[in-house]
């Protein structure tokens, strides 16, 4: 039987919306797989998330240290390489931590390696056949991944469906006495966190989103009218904030800001996964494209294929003659 082991991420006592994916991805590679949860970090904000845990998996495995209250990479592998078996699979999300985690801690474990995992088509002998997306999503690449001693594989948030509720009345194991000297050259100092600018659209329920569709500055306005109607606010991708069309604290993206809307509207967004990093909650995404084949319609809830500079001031004429 194959064991998987799955970094939970959590900031504040609430871990990532990835925690709930990574048991369906794990049931793509094996569905008769043992999954354990790995949690790290120091005090009560551990412990809460690790007993939270519990309900989606039969087994958490915590370590508790003072040096792990922020993950830094080359703490949590020195931890890693001691706890968990060299020929299993290991997940974690595809993210700047992760991207930092990954690479070295395979070569701890003497194990493959593979990035941005977005799907898995199940085990054959000794071989994981698994997907991951190139050209900004536009080609999907399948791969052949020999997990004979083991891997390490980096999971893109948001490709796997999340698991609904949790009953599992799993348990949670203390390593945190196996985890071996923890010093490390790097030492976390603080966190920066980014300025917010005059909105704030991490407190959106609903954002209207445009990326390089729009064109031209002036164009921002016709979205901002659709903003208004909807009662919603204006958000971008990097290309815009880039062109210096719209400040910084409204870019929504991995380097910009992490919302969570009920309703998102991607309007002339292609739809990179440098982008949608930035979207949590499973929000209803409605996309707006000329491009047929942008990677932004293979996660939309609902697609159209039109000149967004035409669509967003009819849907605006129609809302407001409601």
């Amino acid at each position: 039987m194959t064991q998987i082991f799955a970094y939970i991420p959590f900031n504040n006592g609430v871990a990532e919306d990835v925690a709930l994916e990574y048991p369906t991805a794990a049931g793509k590679i094996d569905e008769k797989a043992s999954l354990t949860a790995v949690v790290t970090g120091s005090g009560a904000d551990l412990d809460k998330v690790a007993k939270e845990m519990t309900a989606i998996y039969s087994e958490v495995i915590k370590i508790d240290h003072a040096d792990l209250a922020y993950p830094n990479a080359d703490i949590v592998r020195k931890a890693l390489v001691n706890i968990i078996p060299k020929d299993s699979i290991f997940l974690v999300s595809h993210n700047t931590f992760g991207m930092d985690l990954g690479p070295g801690l395979s070569i701890k474990m003497d194990s493959a390696y593979a990035a941005d995992m977005v799907d898995f088509e199940g085990i054959d002998g000794t071989i994981l056949k698994a997907v991951r997306q190139e050209l900004g999503g536009a080609v999907s690449t399948h791969v052949a991944i020999d997990i004979s001693s083991g891997a390490v594989m980096t999971v893109r948030p948001g490709s796997f469906a999340p698991v609904e509720g949790g009953s599992a009345g799993g348990s949670v194991v203390d390593k945190s006495g196996d985890a071996g000297d923890l010093s490390a050259k790097r030492k976390f100092l603080e966190i920066v966190a980014a300025e917010v600018g005059d909105v704030d659209i991490t407190k959106s329920d609903v954002l209207v989103s445009v990326g390089r569709g729009i064109e031209e500055e002036e164009n921002i306005e016709i979205a901002q009218e659709l903003a208004e109607a909807m009662n919603a606010v204006v958000s971008c991708s990097r290309p815009i904030v880039d062109a210096k069309w719209l400040e910084k604290s409204r870019q929504v993206g991995t380097s910009g800001q992490t919302v969570k809307p009920k309703v998102y509207m991607a309007m002339g967004i292609s739809g990179s996964f440098q982008h949608l990093g930035g979207l949590k909650g499973n929000p209803f995404i409605v996309a707006v494209n000329k491009n047929p084949k942008a990677p932004i319609f293979q996660v939309a809830d609902v697609g159209i294929v039109t000149d967004i500079l035409e669509f967003m001031p009819e849907l605006t004429e129609a809302i407001n003659d409601l």
